[in-house]
């Protein structure tokens, strides 16, 4: 439940934010995350979505996201939700976005999708990374910038994360030893490619259909990257038709050969989870570490 002084204190921030007097007149519970408390609050305004954490991973880890929404939603390709304020109360850190509601997806739903993806990839800058660092899931997601993809995922995302699983007994130093060798030979199997805006955190969970049918992305983990990889983490739970995938091809064409890298693509995401949610997830990191030998 959200407490009264909470909401006294939303109340007080929804009226600076539209300069007119706001009132929260109820709120309901959404479930689905696991790491944040979350709800739709109905006002005066219209409903807004909010996030609710005890701030137990970072006080700034909301106005990363808040960040990543916009620098999203100012490329104009892909739906996500805007973010109205965030902030702190009472050992509670909350952001405050606008609410889509669900609906179904329109006939051309999956072929919209892939293009906007596509098009949101065509958002370049020179260096891999962010000029800050933000959050996926719980963890820091560091974003120092490197000027190339092999250098940024060895030194940002594979090796820093390996590192950790084995310092937490959840990798052998064999699987460290063969991580590092891997990385070494990154060079060799990524293409070139200028770095792309990726979303980030691109699984089933992150999208819905809005109440126009269409497409809309949200939890960022932003960054500019590889393309392939938010394609990768698409692909590690399912849930994407066939149709994304072919519009995407024939807006933006992947290098070639990219179907070969996705397990090397998805082994980012993979760490990730063993470290959030432990052994479940060893084989399966233990074995796309192997494949690259």
């Amino acid at each position: 439940m959200l407490h009264a002084a909470l909401l006294e204190h939303l109340q007080q921030r929804f009226t600076d934010f539209f300069s007119f007097p706001a009132s929260v007149h109820q709120y309901k519970v959404v479930y689905g995350g696991d790491i944040n408390r979350c709800f739709v609050l109905e006002t005066n305004r219209g409903n807004f979505f909010i996030k609710v954490n005890a701030s137990i991973f970072g006080l700034d880890m909301f106005e990363k996201e808040a960040r990543g929404l916009v620098l999203l939603a100012d490329t104009g390709t892909i739906k996500v939700p805007r973010p109205l304020f965030d902030g702190k109360f009472n050992q509670q850190i909350f952001l405050v976005m606008e609410y889509m509601h669900p609906g179904q997806m329109s006939a051309y739903f999956w072929e919209d999708f892939g293009k906007n993806l596509s098009e949101l990839h065509r958002n370049t800058q020179d260096e891999c990374g962010l000029g800050y660092n933000n959050y996926i899931g719980k963890l820091v997601q560091a974003n120092h910038q490197h000027s190339n993809w092999a250098d940024f995922y060895a030194v940002e995302r594979i090796l820093p994360l390996v590192c950790k699983a084995y310092e937490k007994g959840m990798l052998e130093k064999e699987s460290r030893a063969a991580a590092e060798r891997l990385c070494a030979k990154l060079h060799s199997i990524f293409p070139d490619e200028k770095p792309a805006l990726l979303h980030g955190d691109l699984w089933n969970g992150n999208f819905i259909a809005d109440g126009g049918g269409n497409a809309a992305i949200f939890d960022p983990a932003i960054y500019f990257g590889n393309r392939e990889m938010d394609i990768a983490m698409s692909l590690l739970f399912g849930g994407f038709d066939p149709v994304f995938y072919e519009a995407y091809e024939h807006h933006f064409p992947l290098q070639p050969g990219w179907r070969q890298r996705v397990a090397l693509c998805q082994l980012y995401p993979l760490l990730v989870h063993l470290l959030l949610f432990g052994g479940s997830y060893r084989d399966k990191v233990v074995e796309t570490i192997g494949q690259y030998k």
